[in-house]
């Protein structure tokens, strides 16, 4: 497998196995098929595994523990995160050491190379497009971030805990962007890279939220950067796998699942399924260190593993898959 430059760990597989699936976000597997997916993954070349304590309220850090038990941990890389929400600053060490401790004990781990904010960014009085009642759960404001997460991280760095830290790249747009470009960068950011320009139903808090145009300024900072959302929640797969959710919570996928319409009719033409085109097409973006997987079985791994064993796709096929789906440049 392609080994691609990723600062904080020197060389990244170029794809990455992600956590949602194996905890069961994106539809039912057992923990046993978690296991194999994980020791499958290690066994084709990935070499850098992706969790955190919210991926089925903990299960993706058990099935990692698991699955690494007999694994030689030199030759593989892990990141999971802490959704801090907004806490006083004076709090804010204590719970990311709790939540990164609870972690280590669930992975059977002493450090972890990663670790990640997971609450999405936003500037201090802020209010959320959607969900605002959930805020202090699911956001941290700039002001937190600046004054206390960015100590903490680099506190649990000194202490040997974390190699490297870094943040999700949702939240409000000015915010993410503020973050990019503080004089204290963040040593890696999670980008949503797909041709929908969508992060779907996470980017509740603001309308207006651009992925490309994070993208684009995560690039100009050189702050590395991994892909999340390559087939959009499912959207750019040939069918949803799951039915929505009750409270309408997903709903932007299922919309972008419409939308991706001609990009299914493309990959058709193209004789190649929806969802290899779409990790091709993530793949082949320059500047990615690794695309992450939310994959939930060896099945769907395997389709991945293809993906990334296929040849690149040039500037004229990317700008095909974009007109097919119109998204407009920024």
């Amino acid at each position: 497998m392609e080994q691609r430059i990723f600062e904080p760990f020197g060389k990244v597989s170029s794809l990455t196995l992600g956590g949602g699936g194996l905890g069961q976000v994106w539809g039912s597997t057992t923990r046993e098929e978690a296991i194999a997916t994980v020791q499958l993954a290690l066994e084709k070349g990935i070499n850098h595994l992706d969790v955190a304590p919210m991926y089925g309220k903990g299960e993706s850090e058990i099935v990692l523990g698991k699955a690494l038990r007999e694994q030689d941990l030199k030759t593989v890389k892990v990141t999971t995160k802490c959704r801090l929400g907004t806490l006083p600053d004076e709090e804010v060490f204590d719970y990311l050491h709790r939540s990164l401790s609870r972690s280590l004990e669930s992975m059977n781990l002493t450090r972890v190379d990663l670790f990640l904010l997971h609450s999405q960014l936003i500037e201090d009085g802020f209010t959320l497009a959607n969900n605002d009642e959930y805020k202090l759960r699911t956001t941290t404001t700039l002001s937190s971030y600046f004054n206390a997460v960015i100590p903490a991280f680099e506190q649990l760095k000194k202490d040997g805990l974390i190699g490297s830290w870094g943040i999700g790249g949702l939240g409000q747009q000015k915010a993410v962007i503020a973050a990019i470009n503080n004089e204290v960068k963040p040593e890696a950011i999670q980008c949503v890279i797909n041709p929908l320009n969508s992060a779907g139903a996470i980017a509740y808090v603001d309308d207006e939220f651009n992925s490309q145009q994070i993208f684009v300024e995560s690039k100009r900072n050189a702050i590395p950067i991994l892909g999340i959302r390559a087939v959009q929640a499912g959207a750019l797969t040939s069918k949803m796998d799951r039915e929505p959710h009750p409270s309408g919570m997903d709903k932007k996928d299922f919309e972008d699942y419409e939308r991706a319409e001609s990009f299914r009719e493309l990959a058709k033409e193209l004789n190649e399924s929806p969802s290899k085109l779409a990790y091709r097409y993530a793949l082949s973006q320059n500047g990615v260190s690794s695309i992450i997987l939310g994959v939930k079985n060896r099945e769907e791994l395997k389709e991945c593993l293809e993906s990334e064993q296929s040849t690149r796709l040039d500037k004229e096929q990317i700008s095909k898959i974009e007109e097919a789906i119109s998204l407009k440049k920024t």
